[in-house]
């Protein structure tokens, strides 16, 4: 490809590029002067000259045009691609069996009868890209460290099927059992890459679009992390992520590219599959969507290799002496380069050519059929081998590939390019046979007119499936492939835990921080201490981990190059490349991408971390929901603390700081296991659990979500005989009542346990009600066990039918029975229908608000005050007291006037 460097740039940042040289001789010097650099000293050396200069040049105030944006040429000149190590005409053949298993597969799986559909459009256009990866690139497993990160685009599944079938990793019955996971299991295969569905095949879950970039970036900083901590040696490893140039609209996709190149993160690579296509019609119609995110990508710091034109481009462009096909190629909106791709060559030489004589000139000597298969970069494997060596050997930056390409490319022409072809899943007899011709697979047309079109396999003793395995086998064995070598760690005893249990004393703390002590006795522990991953999006001090910086310090690859205005404190603001925090700033995302590549570390390089990731709990799962479902996806394990949790406990922020909900949106994650402790001790035991389920012996593949308070409160010390069991259930019976004689029974969770002490204490005191106090320390996992259980007696009518725990647990207490929290009363309302008796529950539905804490616990009508009604109400609702207690308890206790609440403890951020 021609390096337009006797060209002027057409796109230079805005400035004069028309400038006359009045000095050829000395520009020839300074010229000299660069080439001598590279040649002696090396493109680093020179690039770091450059760099200098353009400084100097600021300094100096002279104009120095950023170069956000160069000409629509290929970044590396033809001149200076590497020698191509593969078998092209081999490679061609694989490459030609993967599409037409991938596409055939689809189009099975639309059969009448099934209809479960697919895309093959995006693999049409990626698999060259794809290929090249798979043959030169990717590493796996075999050697006993992590391998590569891939992750795949979403959408492309298919092809990453069809070359697992080639070399016999998946059977035909598998893949006619694509997107029929139950149906046809065992062997079922996900639509889109599911490591939970497919936990030995795929590693990461990509297809909610914009979760992949963000993830890979994430991934590729845990990775130095990891290995900057002396956790594991992840220096071989590289971070590839697929993804598309529509993919790239999404605000996560982009949003922690300057995280990426700040951090130097040389590891990683995007490649950007630029098929100037979403799902319904172009990206940039009336733009070029590769220069904008050529400038997005150079503005944010990374290196970017472009790769537009294969090699039928390249006679013409050394044709081009006056810079006038590319200035064609530099005009010529994506909606027109998109036409390009469906019209005739008549077509392309009427319209790109033959508006000029000097391009139409250029191709006099070339027939239609010529121009037509002027070809895409992308598909083009030499090309694609040359930007992808490139990207590795590049050192202090990312790399990003923008590859063009045609969506649904030799799927013809009823496919190709067109604004439907992302959902196009069938192919017609006549669309096989066009197929078939041009990707040469000797299929007859029988095979195709008979009903579902067959797959193609060149045999196992084929010089292609021995080239496939030869070259995976050189380098490290298949890709995708998900494995786990991490054994199971050894726990901390009870030990650990004693603190918390002994309770807070004379002292007020919130549960936040009751929490924060025990973490920071674990991480001393000389077994997995080191394995803790603190995370938080700016909030440490918030949450009362100030503490953490002088010993733990705070990661960063470059240290501290700086005296930190607080060094002199005991608790000063620390950083260090082998630091243990993770201070992502503000950004939950990065946070929860943080978590993720963490928690999953036990499989990706067979290490365990257990991350901590404290947040505002209101950004939690409604902020960054979709990722926690990621994180189910991608098997990852940890400890998701919601913090300032509450709708009426954070005081002063208002709406958007008040979290009432979490907990149901936590309830539809399979994998979450969510708790709502009120004291140390329960803390204690629930990460005590959480560690041995997640780290112990028989692991499992979930993560722990426990909301904790900014509220300080006494806690008390573990009770004798405490239920453990009740604890890690759900729910048990902290304070029986000990004065009154009419009985009841009061639920709370969390920050309302101490409401609902206090409401028995004046139930027993004014209205002679004898009410326990059970503390709900899980009222997701209470559903969740009575759902199994119904799910179990509704299949086996025969066996002994199963009693939810909650059933159990309350089935000797004599209700009513009133549940209170600081949530919305969907929330506690989740196991009403298994509670044995008669069953309310007070929560705060509606928006928060700034105020108080007493006046807004008043409002919702959910402090201790409007409990005793609460009670007072199901009570005289089964006749044990007269219904005209409860206008004396509304006037007594001035239940309508919020500002009469007392306003309760103030402060408490942590």
């Amino acid at each position: 490809m021609a390096s337009g460097s006797d060209r002027n740039p057409i796109i230079i940042g805005g400035l004069p590029s028309q400038v006359p040289d009045f000095d050829p001789e000395e520009t020839q010097e300074w010229l000299d002067s660069l080439d001598a650099a590279v040649d002696e000293r090396g493109r680093e050396r020179a690039r770091y000259l450059m760099l200098r200069l353009i400084e100097r040049a600021r300094e100096k105030r002279v104009a120095v045009p950023e170069m956000r944006s160069t000409d629509y040429v290929n970044t590396i000149a033809t001149k200076d691609e590497p020698f191509f190590p593969g078998n092209e005409e081999i490679e061609r053949k694989i490459l030609n069996a993967t599409r037409w298993n991938a596409a055939v597969m689809v189009s099975r799986a639309q059969r009448p009868g099934i209809g479960v559909g697919g895309h093959i459009a995006t693999f049409a256009s990626s698999a060259s890209l794809y290929d090249v990866g798979f043959n030169h690139f990717f590493r796996g497993k075999d050697e006993g460290d992590g391998g590569d990160q891939i992750f795949f685009q979403g959408h492309a599944s298919p092809g990453v099927y069809a070359r697992a079938y080639l070399l016999d990793r998946l059977s035909e019955q598998q893949l006619d059992a694509f997107r029929q996971e139950k149906s046809k299991a065992p062997y079922g295969l996900s639509s889109y890459p599911h490591p939970r569905l497919m936990p030995d095949f795929w590693e990461f879950p990509t297809v909610s679009m914009g979760l992949g970039p963000l993830g890979a970036i994430y991934q590729a900083r845990m990775n130095r992390y990891m290995e900057h901590r002396g956790i594991a040696d992840t220096s071989k490893s590289h971070v590839w992520a697929y993804l598309g140039d529509g993919e790239m609209d999404e605000p996560e996709s982009l949003g922690q590219l300057s995280l990426a190149a700040r951090e130097g993160l040389d590891n990683l690579t995007f490649v950007v599959n630029c098929n100037l296509q979403r799902l319904d019609g172009p990206v940039r119609g009336n733009g070029k969507i590769i220069q904008e995110l050529e400038s997005q990508f150079r503005g944010a710091g990374w290196n970017v290799i472009k790769l537009i034109w294969d090699r039928s481009w390249d006679p013409l462009l050394a044709q081009d002496r006056d810079g006038v096909l590319v200035n064609k190629m530099n005009t010529t909106p994506d909606g027109q380069f998109q036409t390009y791709a469906t019209e005739s060559g008549s077509y392309i030489r009427e319209h790109f050519f033959g508006d000029d004589h000097r391009l139409r000139a250029m191709v006099e000597g070339m027939t239609d059929d010529q121009l037509l298969h002027l070809g895409r970069g992308g598909h083009d494997h030499k090309k694609v081998y040359a930007a992808y060596k490139a990207a590795l050997e590049h050192k202090g930056q990312p790399t990003v590939i923008l590859a063009q390409t045609v969506k649904g490319w030799t799927l013809g022409p009823n496919f190709e390019g067109r604004n439907a072809t992302h959902q196009m899943k069938k192919l017609t007899v006549d669309d096989l046979k066009h197929f078939r011709d041009r990707l040469h697979i000797p299929i007859a047309d029988k095979d195709l007119e008979g009903g579902a079109p067959p797959y193609y396999h060149p045999g196992r003793d084929s010089e292609e499936i021995q080239y496939m395995h030869d070259r995976r086998k050189s380098h490290g064995g298949f890709v995708p492939s998900r494995i786990v070598r991490a054994k199971p760690l050894q726990l901390p005893d009870d030990k650990v835990y004693a603190t918390a249990k002994k309770g807070s004393g004379q002292q007020s703390i919130a549960t936040t921080m009751a929490f924060v002590r025990i973490l920071k006795d674990l991480m001393r522990d000389k077994e997995i201490g080191k394995r803790f991953v603190p995370i938080a999006p700016d909030e440490y001090r918030t949450f009362g981990m100030d503490a953490f910086f002088p010993s733990a310090k705070i990661y960063n690859p470059l240290g501290q190059q700086y005296e930190s205005v607080d060094r002199q404190l005991l608790l000063a603001y620390k950083e260090s490349p082998t630091g243990q925090m993770l201070h992502d700033g503000i950004t939950e995302a990065g946070c929860t991408a943080s978590l993720i590549a963490a928690g999953s570390a036990y499989a990706t390089h067979g290490e365990p971390l257990i991350p901590v990731y404290v947040f505002y709990s209101m950004f939690g799962f409604q902020r960054t929901g979709d990722q926690f479902w990621q994180m189910a996806d991608q098997l990852a394990r940890g400890f998701v603390l919601g913090a300032t949790a509450g709708r009426t406990t954070l005081t002063g922020e208002g709406l958007q700081h008040a979290d009432g909900h979490s907990h149901l949106l936590a309830s539809t994650n399979p994998a979450c296991v969510a708790y709502d402790p009120a004291f140390g001790f329960e803390i204690a035991h629930i990460v005590k659990d959480g560690l041995r389920r997640m780290y112990g012996e028989n692991s499992e593949d979930v993560f722990y979500y426990l909301t904790v308070y900014n509220e300080p409160i006494q806690h008390p010390a573990e009770p004798e005989n405490v239920d453990v069991e009740g604890i890690l259930k759900g729910l048990h019976l902290y304070k029986k009542g000990e004065a009154g004689t009419i009985p009841a029974q009061i639920l709370a969770s969390g920050v309302a346990v101490p409401w609902a002490i206090e409401a028995q204490q004046i139930l027993a005191q004014e209205w002679n009600v004898k009410a326990d106090v059970w503390s709900a320390t899980s009222w997701n996992e209470l559903r969740r066990d009575a759902v199994d259980a119904e799910e179990h007696n509704l299949l086996n009518p025969e066996e002994e039918q199963r009693v939810p725990y909650v059933t159990r647990k309350l089935s000797g207490a004599e209700g009513p029975f009133v549940a209170v929290s600081d949530w919305m009363r969907s929330v506690p309302d989740q196991i009403a229908r298994w509670v044995p008796g008669r069953y309310n529950s007070l929560g705060a539905d509606g928006f928060g608000f700034a105020d108080t804490r007493g006046a807004a616990r008043r409002f919702f009508h959910i402090d201790a005050q409007s409990t005793v009604l609460g009670v007072l109400t199901e009570l005289a609702k089964d006749g044990k007291i007269d219904r005209s207690v409860l206008k004396q308890a509304i006037d007594r206790y001035q239940l309508l006037d919020v500002a009469a609440a007392d306003p309760g403890a103030a402060g408490g951020d942590a």
